[in-house]
Parts: C-alpha cells; structure tokens; sequence
C-alpha cells in the first residue's frame, strides 16, 4: 500500500460516557449523558450511544434531553479523568508514529506515510485502543487530513474507512455540503439557496460563479476542499494561543458581589492552566453575556505579561465595570487570557490581598488600577 502520502484519523466514540462506563461497568449499556445540570442551563457534553437513540447530541441544552430520554443517567463531566485517559490514548498513538497531532482530547490525526503498510498499522492501533484501554474509536485512512476527518465520522461507532489516492472527489461527492470544513450555517445556507446541496454539486459550479458569492479565495478553497485538495501538514506540535474559561448560570445573576466571586473562580481556572503549561497572559478579556442573550466583551493588554489569578481577576473586574451596568441580569460570563509567552522563571506577587475590595460597578469611585512592574 505505497503512497507518498498517508493522513489517519482517530476520533474516540462517545468519550466522555465511555470513559464512565469504564469507571462503574454497572452503567455500560445504559443511556448515559454527561454534561450540565437538566434543571438549569447545562449542555450535553457526551451521550452514550443508547441515549443517542432517543435522540440526544452533544451541545445540546440538558433540559431537551432530558425530555426525549427521561430515563437518562446524567452524570458531571469529570475533566482531569478524562485527560488521564487523553494521554493515554495520545501514548499509544504515538507508537504507531511520532508525527502525531492531537486535535482535541478525543481525536488526533497521525502521519503515516512513513509506514510500510499503513492500513495494517493503522488497524492494530484501533484494536490496541480499544483491548488495551476498553475504548472504542473510528478512524479514517486517506492521502489528507481533510478526508481523513470525514472519512472517521461515517461509520460510528468503531468504524474504519480507507479512502485511496485519487478516489478523494468520488468519495466525497454523495456528502451532504455541511461535512465539508470550513462551510458553517451560514455558508450552508448559501449554497443551498443556490442549489448545491452535496459535495459533489459544489465540484461542478464554475469557479467563477462562486468567486461572484464568496470571493476569490474562499471560492477556491471550497472548491480544493470539495475536490479532496488539502495539503495542511500534521503539526507535531501546537502553540496555545489562549486559555478561556467561563460559566453559565443555572439563573440569571444580578448580585454584584455574586458576578465577582464568579470572576474570582473564572480566573482562577485560568491560572491554574497558565501555570501547567508555564505560560503568562499580555492581554485579559471578560466575555458578557445578559439574559436578553446580548454578548459584550471588552479586554485589556497589560505592560507585563501575568499568570496568578488575583492580578487577571483584578483586570477582569475592570472590565466589567466598563461591560456591565449593575442590576443587569447575567446569563454568562468568561474570562480569557491570550497574548501568551513563557512564563517568568520566578512567580510573580499577588498585586493585592485576597480581601481585596472587589473592582466591579459600585456606587463609590472605580480603584486605582494596580501600579505597573
């Protein structure tokens, strides 16, 4: 099976509820949701496959699942579990091959094209996953990342699809125009208007009609991407460009104190994160959201770059003097930091004490802001 070009996909099926299958095996077989709270505002992070038969997907909201399967399991999501089976996972890939690019906590792609057959390769590390580590996953074998992504999705669970060089176009032509990346709702919603409807469609339009709806470079890249044309590398290794966390209230909050006390664990997450990767923030973003779904974000870059949580949840309370009139209900809120460089081989001082009066809207003057280092 020789090709100058080999991409795999490996994407874990149902991962979060497999992995809590594996932890108590009194719920295998059952319809199992792990995600946010069915009585308030939570998402569905993962369902097993027996929910899924009644209907319930990830992202969506707890409550509508819980709905079309009353007799769900729901369960927390339980991250740091998760990620320990994350790198076990990625250990074992990456004995197939080196050139490994993880994509998320349940999917990488590998390079292959080094290996003398690929396939056979490829077959053994699904069988490894799954007798090794009791986790089912479905990969896709092709010449690029592009269809081997595709190709990974189309038979869950415990699917393997190989797609050969030159076949990408006569693959990908049957597809529904929504498998393609790079086309969202919104580009979804103009193509189907000017009736291409499938991948193969979409490999038939003048190249010129499309430059007209889309522009010039989008256009070409639709087509190359319809057509199977990708030749974006496995990246061995991924540069963190931001840390976010944020948090969805069960009810809308108006509190002032309660918004700080948020922002306070928001930060909080986020230099924990900070200080595993041993990274530092220049900028610090606050992410709004009011119940009326209103979304406002304001941010900040810093003269030094920062990793403790008192000093970002200091500058996201600024910000939210400037985002946030107080007696607003809040749906959401978010705390991003982004401009990352490596973090100061010393830790940085606290700016300031925990009891620290909060920054956010008061009716006294705003606190000077923390002096410059």
């Amino acid at each position: 099976m020789a090709s100058a070009r080999w991409i795999a996909h490996l994407d874990l099926d149902a991962f979060f509820a497999a992995v809590e299958e594996l932890e108590n095996p009194l719920l295998r077989g059952k319809p199992i949701i792990v995600g946010g709270d069915p009585r308030g505002r939570g998402v569905v992070a993962s369902a097993s496959y027996a929910a899924r038969a009644f209907g319930v997907r990830s992202a969506m909201p707890a409550a509508t699942a819980l709905r079309l399967c009353p007799q769900a399991i729901f369960l927390p999501t339980r991250h740091e579990l998760y990620s320990q089976y994350s790198r076990r996972v990625m250990a074992l890939l990456r004995e197939a091959s080196p050139r490994l690019e993880q994509a998320s906590i349940d999917e990488a792609f590998l390079d292959l094209s080094d290996a003398v057959d690929p396939e056979a390769l490829l077959r053994q590390t699904q069988a490894r996953v799954r007798d090794e580590l009791g986790l089912s996953a479905s990969v896709g074998l092709a010449p690029c990342k592009l269809v081997a992504k595709i190709a990974s999705d189309l038979r869950k669970p415990g699917g393997f699809v190989v797609v050969r060089p030159g076949e990408e176009a006569a693959f990908l032509a049957p597809l529904p125009i929504e498998r393609l990346w790079g086309v969202g709702p919104k580009t979804a919603a103009r193509l189907q208007e000017l009736e291409i409807k499938r991948v193969g469609d979409l490999q038939r339009q003048p190249l010129e009609l499309l430059a007209a709806e889309f522009g010039p470079r989008w256009a070409r890249e639709l087509r190359d991407h319809a057509l199977g044309l990708d030749d974006s590398p496995v990246e061995t290794e991924h540069e963190t460009r931001s840390i976010s966390e944020e948090q969805t209230f069960p009810r809308d909050v108006r509190a002032r104190r309660a918004l700080w006390e948020a922002l306070c664990e928001l930060s909080q997450g986020v230099a924990q994160r900070l200080q595993r990767e041993r990274l530092a923030a220049r900028t610090v973003t606050l992410k709004l959201r009011l119940a009326d779904f209103t979304t406002r974000t304001r941010a900040r870059t810093l003269p030094l770059a920062v990793d403790d949580a008192e000093t970002i949840a200091w500058e996201a309370g600024l910000l939210m003097r400037r985002a946030w009139t107080p007696g607003q209900p809040v749906r959401l809120l978010g705390v991003r930091a982004s401009g990352l460089v490596p973090a100061p081989g010393l830790r940085q001082l606290s700016l300031f004490a925990p009891d620290v009066p909060t920054p956010i809207p008061s009716d006294a003057p705003a606190p000077a802001q923390p002096a410059e280092r």
